[in-house]
């Protein structure tokens, strides 16, 4: 760089006469430093948020459901083999879905009931590995024990809600009974809790139940049908292509939905919610911006002597504006790469000792998620040093423009 990068330096080195400069262009570090701590922060605990929450919602619900347009599918075994055999999948189970009531001596609350094939279930659902108490194969009827009570696997909210535990009994009641002229005769099912699932959010753990598939068709009388199959693809990103894929396979009467058409409003109101935040404190890094402004034009009005000696001695004005764009340049590189180590450093603080609890009815998990992507370090550290360049343009052509004669008369 020249001459050029020593004159910036010696002018960075502010002397005792020029103390208040030099505390400027530390205030103006300091600006950038935690303008671009905070975006690293903010959008990695976003990042870990959205990435959390999609994990939940995955671990519970299938990447890709398929249903009948007309109603219940009763030849789901015809289907499976040509779903297996679709580019993506690798696995999956046949589901009913209803709405019922269930009851304990203590309590009772609506829930959401799920029919699922024990067998096939882990190969498509995290319930497995979810599970606090007992075993998905629980609900698989027992040949040898032909008088046993359906079993029932409820969340760890819903357990708590109904004061039950493992083998305790509880009572399932739907709309699937006799009509009379008084009514609808509600079916009642007593059934036997043979596990208890905590899936870390309070939706699901206080609003699910889980029985087998028998259980299911014979208490809401559906005969051999069931509502739909739930698949799992090798790859999250490509369920929607997979999807569009099945629909071509099984023909018109059937859709195939993927995991983010079913969740598009929440993703994408959490996605807008992040470029919001981005932009947000990015005008943090613009406040520093014009902290280096005013700097540098204090530096170019003190300087202006020096300056007008530099050109009679030949410097030319391309080179009075690199010196000056090099000084803003050295706040800006310093501001950023001490604000990218603050920032990764309180990341890894936060995702190691999990400072920040938070309550678990109200948000899906119980501590501040914390995921750095490469690409929002890089995208941060890039836009705070483009402004902070940016900043420097107008003070270094102003001190370009300076005439020599003009400077040393006056």
């Amino acid at each position: 760089m020249g001459f050029e990068s020593f004159i910036c330096r010696r002018y960075l080195k502010a002397g005792r006469r020029q103390g208040f400069i030099s505390l400027i262009s530390l205030i103006s570090i300091s600006g950038v430093a935690l303008g671009v701590t905070a975006l690293i922060v903010v959008l990695a605990v976003m990042t870990g948020f959205t990435q959390e929450l999609r994990n939940k919602i995955l671990g519970v619900n299938s990447h890709i459901i398929v249903q009948r347009l007309t109603g219940s599918i009763s030849d789901y075994q015809r289907l499976l083999p040509i779903i297996l055999n679709q580019k993506g999948v690798i696995g999956a189970t046949p589901y009913i879905y209803a709405q019922t009531m269930i009851s304990s001596g203590a309590s009772n609350t609506g829930v959401v009931l799920r029919g699922i094939d024990p067998t096939t279930a882990s190969s498509v659902l995290s319930l497995a590995g979810q599970m606090q108490s007992g075993n998905l194969m629980d609900l698989k009827p027992d040949p040898d024990r032909p008088h046993q009570r359906p079993g029932v696997i409820i969340g760890k909210q819903l357990a708590r809600k109904l004061r039950v535990v493992r083998h305790d009994k509880i009572r399932l009641l739907a709309s699937s009974g006799p009509l009379t002229p008084m009514g609808i005769i509600p079916k009642i099912l007593t059934c036997e809790v043979v596990g208890i699932f905590d899936t870390g959010m309070y939706e699901y753990d206080s609003s699910l139940a889980y029985v087998s598939l028998v259980t299911a068709r014979s208490f809401l009388n559906m005969g051999n049908e069931v509502h739909g199959l739930e698949l799992k693809v090798a790859d999250i990103y490509q369920a929607g292509t997979i999807a569009a894929a099945l629909m071509d396979a099984l023909g018109p009467s059937y859709v195939a939905k993927d995991w983010m058409m079913m969740n598009k409003n929440l993703f994408s109101a959490l996605k807008l919610e992040k470029t919001g935040m981005f932009i947000a404190l990015v005008l943090i890094v613009l406040v520093a911006a014009f902290n280096i402004i005013s700097t540098l034009i204090m530096v170019v009005m003190e300087k202006t002597k020096d300056i007008a000696i530099l050109k009679s001695m030949g410097a030319t004005s391309k080179s009075i504006m690199r010196i000056f764009i090099y000084e803003g340049l050295i706040i800006g590189l310093s501001g950023t790469l001490i604000g990218v180590a603050g920032g990764l450093g309180i990341c890894k603080l936060l995702s190691r000792y999990h400072f920040i609890k938070l309550p678990s009815d109200v948000y899906p998990m119980t501590t501040l998620p914390v995921k750095i992507l490469p690409l929002d370090v890089t995208l941060i550290a890039v836009s705070a040093v483009l402004i902070t360049f940016l900043a420097t343009l107008y003070p270094s052509w102003q001190a370009a423009r300076v005439n020599p004669a003009e400077a040393l008369r006056y």
